[in-house]
């Protein structure tokens, strides 16, 4: 995380993506096995960098993923239907337990477990309030449901722009 400290997901009304591009930029983007393996079959070794006994997606030289390309001024994820979990998770953090301050906002039980969500306050589509029916009955839910492993395919948390599609 780059800006401050992580929003309790009950603090937030409503989120979307706006494809403005804050999240491929700055951040090291961790790989599972299976994605590493995927990325690489793919698009080859090149796209990949190594470090802490992990793989990450490589960033250009101006800190922006290599996955990342600007499309009618929008930033738009090259990787669509293959993007790593992390990617699909983000602004979202979720935990086990408290880890940021005001935890007991950040709680919310999913299939009889207590999880602690956050979101990341550098992106710009979070709108500060109580968290609307759609934001709490359809957004958290499919966030949660990826970042345990469930097979989601994202409806509600990702962009509704217009999707990359290489010639």
């Amino acid at each position: 995380m780059r800006g401050s400290s992580l929003i309790p997901w009950t603090e937030v009304h409503s989120w979307a993506c706006r494809a403005c591009g804050n999240c491929c930029l700055g951040y090291r983007v961790p790989l599972k096995m299976d994605e590493m393996v995927k990325v690489n079959a793919v698009y080859g070794p090149s796209v990949l960098e190594y470090g802490m006994g992990k793989a990450y997606l490589k960033n250009q030289s101006n800190g922006r993923c290599v996955f990342q390309k600007p499309l009618m001024d929008r930033w738009i994820c090259t990787l669509q239907g293959t993007k790593p979990t992390a990617c699909r998770l983000f602004p979202f953090r979720i935990h086990n337990k408290p880890v940021y301050k005001r935890g007991d906002n950040a709680s919310i039980n999913f299939n009889g477990k207590k999880y602690y969500l956050y979101m990341d306050p550098d992106c710009r589509g979070i709108i500060s309030g109580q968290p609307s029916d759609r934001f709490r009955n359809h957004v958290v839910p499919e966030i949660i449901g990826i970042g345990i492993g469930f097979p989601v395919k994202q409806k509600y948390t990702t962009s509704k722009s217009i999707h990359w599609r290489p010639i």
